[in-house]
């Protein structure tokens, strides 16, 4: 998924497939372990997806937070 299809994604939105990600990582170990792996990029990948929105995610609650201390201030 593109970053500017993720920046439209609500928080939990995010949060969600992250924990669906994170899930899949899991599996793609499992299954390398096992010898059952058809292609290690994908862990490569997933790894560098959930970054991905682990990044974005930090980013929005940041932008969010510093709104907040502005309209107190």
């Amino acid at each position: 998924m593109k970053t500017k299809d993720i920046r439209a994604m609500a928080a939990n939105e995010i949060e969600s497939k992250l924990s669906e990600l994170k899930d899949k990582l899991f599996k793609q170990k499992f299954q390398k372990t096992l010898g059952q792996a058809e292609n290690p990029y994908k862990i490569r990948q997933t790894k560098r997806d959930i970054a991905k929105y682990m990044t974005i995610l930090k980013e929005m609650r940041s932008h969010n937070g510093n709104e907040a201390e502005t309209r107190k201030g």
